[in-house]
C-alpha cells in the first residue's frame, strides 16, 4: 500500500481522471514521483468499478482501492445490506474478509465483528478504508481466518465465511470441497466456535450438493439483482434438522420480488393450455427450482412439465416478467411473419428445440421492438410460439 497515493494532490488528480481515457493517461506518465502511473491508472479503474456496486466507498473521501479484481468478486452494496439482516447478537467472525463490504454492513447490525484476512496488503487497506467510513466496531486480523478460530477461546454469535473457489476445480459444476476454506471439512471446528454459520457461495455452486455437504441447513437465500443471480447464501444452525426454507429475492429498479418455499414440501403442479396472461419467473427462482410451488402457491397452471412458463385468466402478482398473450400460434414461419408487421420482436425460447440464433436466421426477425415471442412446448408437446406484448 503506497500511502502517497493517500497526499491530498494525488487524491484530487485521481477524481479529476476518472473519465479520462486511461491508456492514454499511462502515456503521458505520473505527475507526481512517489506515485507511478500504472497506480493511480489501477486507483481510476477501482474506483470506477465501486460508482454503482459501492456508491458508500465511491463517495468517500481518501479511500484506497485495491486491485480492480478485488472489487469484481466483492459483495454489492445492495447484496451486503441483504445479508446484514440475516444476522444478529453481539459478535461476529468474518473469516474470508476481503475488501470488507460485507463486514462494513454487518457492524451496522452486531456491536462487534471481526475481520480476517489472509493478505496482509489487503488487510493494511481495508483498516484503513474503516476509519475513513468512521466505523469503529471492527477489528482487522492478518492471518488465516480458520486458524484464527483453532487458538480463539470464546464464541462468536455468528460465524461467516464467503470461500474463494480453488484455481484447479475444474469445470462450471463443483462442489464446497473444492473451496478455500473447505466448510465441510472444517464444520466440526465452525460448530464449536458458534452456532450459527452463514455462507457466501457462488451463483454456480449446485444447491442440492450443497445441502449434502453441509448437513444442518437451516435456510437457503437465492439473491438476484437485476434478474441476474449474484449470490447464493446458506444459513447453517447447528445440529438443525428442521425443513429447509428457500427465500428468494430479485431487486428491480422498479419492485424487490419475492417467493418463498419449503425445499421439503412436495406439492403439485396444475397444467393447462396458455390462457390470457404469461408470466416468466426470475433469475432467483429459476436458481432456485421452485417450479412446483410457484403453480400450487399462487394458482396458476404451467404450460408444461419442463417448461417453466405459466398462465393464468386474470393478471396476478407475479416474481417474473409478466405479459398479455396476444397469439398463441403453431410454429409456421409464414403465419409468424404475417402477424409481426413490424419484422422485429424480443426472442425466448423455453423447452424447444431451436436456439434463438436458428429462428432468427430462418424468420429474419431482427431484435427488438413491443412485441415478445416465447417459442415453446405445450402440455400435448406441441411446439407453439406465443407472440405477447409486455405488461
Amino acid at each position: 500500500m503506497n500511502q502517497e497515493i493517500l497526499n491530498k494532490e494525488v487524491q484530487n488528480f485521481i477524481n479529476a481522471n476518472l473519465n479520462s481515457d486511461v491508456t492514454k493517461l499511462i502515456l503521458k506518465g505520473s505527475p507526481f514521483e512517489q506515485v507511478s502511473i500504472q497506480e493511480i491508472a489501477a486507483q481510476i479503474l477501482a474506483k470506477n468499478a465501486c460508482k454503482k456496486k459501492l456508491p458508500t466507498w465511491f463517495n468517500s473521501e481518501n479511500i484506497y482501492y485495491p486491485n480492480k479484481l478485488n472489487i469484481e468478486q466483492t459483495s454489492s452494496e445492495v447484496a451486503s445490506d441483504y445479508k446484514s439482516n440475516l444476522v444478529s447478537g453481539e459478535n461476529l467472525i468474518d473469516i474470508t474478509g476481503g475488501f470488507g463490504v460485507d463486514a462494513y454492513f454487518f457492524s451496522q447490525k452486531i456491536s462487534k465483528i471481526t475481520h480476517c484476512e489472509i493478505n496482509e496488503e489487503l488487510s493494511v487497506i481495508v483498516s484503513h478504508n474503516f476509519k475513513q467510513l468512521k466505523v469503529n466496531n471492527i477489528t482487522t486480523f492478518v492471518g488465516n481466518g480458520i486458524d484464527f478460530l483453532t487458538k480463539y477461546q470464546g464464541k462468536f454469535d455468528w460465524i461467516y465465511a464467503d470461500p474463494s473457489r480453488r484455481n484447479d476445480a475444474k469445470g462450471k459444476v463443483f462442489l464446497l470441497e473444492d473451496c478455500l476454506p473447505n466448510i465441510p471439512k472444517k464444520l466440526n471446528l465452525l460448530f464449536e466456535k458458534t452456532d450459527h454459520i452463514l455462507l457466501k457461495v457462488s451463483p454456480i455452486l449446485d444447491i442440492t450438493s450443497a445441502v449434502n455437504e453441509l448437513r444442518f441447513v437451516k435456510e437457503i437465500h437465492v439473491v438476484a439483482i437485476e434478474n441476474e443471480v449474484k449470490e447464493l447464501l446458506f444459513l447453517l444452525k447447528k445440529n438443525n434438522t428442521q425443513n429447509i426454507d428457500i427465500k428468494t429475492i430479485n431487486f428491480n429498479k422498479e419492485e424487490i420480488q419475492k417467493f418463498n418455499f419449503n425445499l421439503n414440501e412436495e406439492v403439485s403442479p396444475t397444467f393447462s393450455e396458455p390462457k390470457k396472461y404469461l408470466y416468466e419467473p426470475n433469475a432467483a427462482i429459476l436458481k432456485a427450482g421452485t417450479f412446483q410451488q410457484i403453480s400450487a402457491q399462487l394458482k396458476i397452471d404451467k404450460l408444461h412439465q419442463h417448461s417453466h412458463l405459466y398462465t393464468s385468466d386474470k393478471l396476478i402478482d407475479f416474481p417474473g416478467r409478466k405479459f398479455e398473450i396476444k397469439h398463441c400460434i403453431s410454429y409456421n414461419k409464414k403465419q409468424l411473419l404475417k402477424l409481426i408487421p413490424s419484422q422485429k420482436a424480443n426472442i425466448a425460447i423455453r423447452n424447444f428445440p431451436e436456439t434463438v440464433a436458428q429462428i432468427r436466421k430462418k424468420t429474419k426477425l431482427k431484435d427488438g421492438g413491443n412485441q415478445y415471442l416465447f417459442f415453446t412446448t405445450a402440455i400435448n408437446n406441441k411446439h407453439l410460439v406465443l407472440i405477447c406484448e409486455k405488461e
